[in-house]
């Protein structure tokens, strides 16, 4: 027999995908059906992703939403109070703990919705994202276009003409002077091009 003031249980919902592929317009989209069905939403971004703005979650295409930029996954916790749906974008650049940060807030019956790249500019799995793909109930996966031949991009390709301090690290942040969104087929043929394949 279910309790009637039985909080519901709470879920996880990661949206994934290239760069340019809308992963945060629909966080956004998301976010603010929740705020008109006058649920109690806080979004989160980190720190160091301030592309557009130092604290608001923006889309490439402009749109906005408030949000909270913290430098740690447990700063979540202290600010995730008293809410009914969290909202995460750029996910792949936190610390590991944020897989236990997201389980945490799920296991208190809050919604908890996620975005960010499954992968690298070299192709592999990025940061704490396989570990919250496994975990979520809810797992959409976008696609860009390719730039090269109009396919569905699921590639961030960095272009070869990013040199200098940091151009092979995994976080890079940039925008389209950086990354180029690339199909599987174009994103082999420019790796096997610049000899990292």
């Amino acid at each position: 027999m279910f309790l009637e003031n039985a909080k519901q249980a709470g879920w996880l919902e990661v949206i994934c995908g290239s760069m340019f592929s809308g992963k945060t317009e629909e966080l956004i989209r998301r976010l603010k059906r929740a705020n008109f069905a006058r649920q109690r939403v806080q979004i989160f971004k980190p720190s160091i992703d301030n592309r557009y703005s130092d604290n608001d979650v923006v889309s490439h295409e402009g749109h906005s939403i408030q949000s909270i930029a913290v430098d740690s996954s447990q700063n979540i916790l202290l600010y995730a109070t008293d809410v009914d749906v969290v909202g995460i974008d750029e996910v792949q650049f936190f610390d590991d703990g944020i897989v236990d940060v997201c389980n945490i807030l799920a296991n208190k019956g809050i919604r908890v919705i996620v975005a960010g790249l499954d992968m690298d500019y070299l192709a592999k799995p990025f940061g704490p994202m396989p570990a919250l793909m496994a975990r979520a109930e809810y797992v959409t996966k976008v696609h860009a276009i390719c730039v090269r031949c109009g396919q569905p991009a699921q590639h961030s390709h960095r272009l070869p003409s990013v040199k200098g301090a940091g151009a092979d690290q995994q976080v890079l942040i940039g925008e389209t002077d950086k990354y180029e969104p690339l199909c599987r087929h174009c994103f082999n043929k420019a790796l096997k091009e610049e000899g990292k394949m």
